[in-house]
């Protein structure tokens, strides 16, 4: 039986005003409209650069033909030697068939690659990581999984990216097992991460307990799957938790979800140990008094309405992480008394966005030569982000770090290689202290090589 108990009573919330709605309106699709003139006028985000001198074009002999020859031989004699004489130790793939792209679904691997370039970007700036777009012209998932591993020789490390359900669960499964890298899928691993780290957190706020409280989770991809599963090995009791899909609340009253375990595996084995009520209905049932929402949907506004927010417990926490644009707008939730409301946008307070958690923890994964990312090593890097905030001050809008502290990612880092080692899967034994300033090290130095090349005129200023 869950302790909480549904509202009686709700502070008065003032409504905003039209003028503050078209506000919030006209602020929520800057971005939008910001991305439409910039992409056309820097045609791609990322680009190689030299890490080596090139004092002349004798350096070349030492770089290429014939110098390059003695790492060749080096690394045939000792295959272990590729990660110190070549790039592979902070080289990351962003693989993605297209096929389940922010919120726009399946748009095919090439309207996939601006995502992809963004992503490569992010790994660079935040994690001081070498990522490559890599969007592949199929959707089989055999051929997804034979070309990672044919591409392994070059990264020492794979995200996976924007691979519908159910599929993506098989890839990542056989791709963890059979790649001697870590590979990941960010959708699962790298949203599930962040949201346990802002559950953690929320709860602090409001004075409730992850054990005691009951979550409901909108929408049954890839992420929320992955929320339930890192939810409960953080703490959370399983019969606590409310899966919703397309087609209402998920249960063991759900044949057709039974019926279909061999395609949907992982949501047949949370049908049957969630849902310990026996609700059944749809969104406003899954949502009637209880404490924690977490909807990962389709874009909104819309898909959640106000009055459902306002059926939740007392001091409700609700999370709207759809993209580009969440479930419902954060003004309309609070107006109908949810107390912390996060976003998957930048834009809004408490950016519960995976932007926090795939740089910093390939850093990481990376910095030890892990051969997997366990869930383990996740939650290990959701309570370290968890921690951050908290040291920084927690209130309802201060629930997780920002990007723009480079501390968060490093700190991430240090802790996801710490666990790692402590799991035996790492090559590489280096100590906290180790992992994290070689970590800072990297990150300030693509920020400031960043900074540079604006300072300098090689990133041209944006367009008027």
């Amino acid at each position: 039986m869950v302790a909480t108990k549904k509202r009686a009573e709700r502070k008065p919330v003032k409504a905003p005003t039209a003028k503050e709605v078209e506000e919030n309106l006209k602020r929520a699709n800057l971005p939008k409209e910001q991305s439409a003139k910039y992409h056309p006028y820097y045609q791609g985000k990322i680009e190689v650069v030299p890490r080596v001198p090139v004092r002349s074009f004798n350096d070349f002999a030492i770089w290429y033909t014939p110098g390059v020859a003695q790492p060749c031989l080096d690394i045939k004699a000792d295959p272990q030697l590729v990660w110190s004489l070549t790039n592979k130790w902070n080289q990351v793939a962003v693989v993605t068939d297209g096929t389940r792209v922010l919120g726009l679904g399946d748009i095919g691997p090439e309207a996939g690659l601006p995502v992809m370039e963004g992503k490569a970007l992010l790994f660079k700036y935040l994690g001081g990581v070498d990522a490559f777009p890599i969007p592949l012209a199929t959707k089989d998932p055999e051929k997804i999984i034979e070309t990672v591993k044919l591409i392994t020789p070059s990264f020492g490390g794979v995200n996976l990216e924007d691979i519908a359900q159910p599929k993506c669960f098989g890839i990542l499964d056989r791709l963890r097992k059979e790649c001697d890298i870590a590979v990941w899928h960010d959708d699962q691993q790298g949203t599930a991460t962040i949201n346990v780290a802002g559950v953690i957190n929320a709860l602090k706020v409001v004075g409730k307990k992850l054990p005691d409280v009951q979550i409901t989770l909108i929408g049954a991809g890839a992420s929320n799957i992955r929320t339930a599963k890192l939810l409960i090995e953080a703490g959370s009791q399983p019969a606590h938790l409310i899966l919703v899909d397309s087609k209402g609340i998920v249960g063991r009253h759900r044949k057709d979800v039974e019926a279909a375990q061999t395609e949907f595996a992982e949501k047949w084995e949370l049908a049957q140990m969630t849902n310990g009520e026996g609700r059944v209905g749809g969104i406003p049932e899954a949502m009637d008094g209880v404490d924690v929402v977490i909807a990962a949907s389709r874009p909104g506004p819309g898909v959640i309405q106000k009055d459902w927010v306002a059926s939740m417990a007392d001091d409700a926490i609700l999370f709207v992480i759809a993209n580009p644009v969440p479930e419902i707008w954060p003004w309309e939730a609070a107006e109908a008394g949810a107390r912390v409301i996060a976003t998957g946008r930048s834009d809004f307070p408490n950016q519960v966005n995976n932007s926090l958690g795939f740089p910093g923890i390939f850093r990481g994964t990376l910095d030890v030569r892990a051969r997997t990312i366990t869930d383990e090593m996740c939650i290990a890097a959701a309570r370290e982000l968890a921690l951050v905030a908290e040291e920084k001050g927690l209130d309802e809008e201060h629930i997780v770090p920002t990007m723009e502290e480079i501390d968060v990612f490093a700190r991430e880092a240090a802790a996801v290689g710490m666990k790692a080692v402590e799991q035996g899967i790492a090559r590489v034994r280096k100590t906290r202290n180790e992992l994290y300033e070689n970590a800072i090290a990297l990150i300030r130095r693509a920020r400031e090589q960043t900074q540079l090349l604006m300072q300098d005129g090689f990133i041209k200023p944006p367009p008027p």
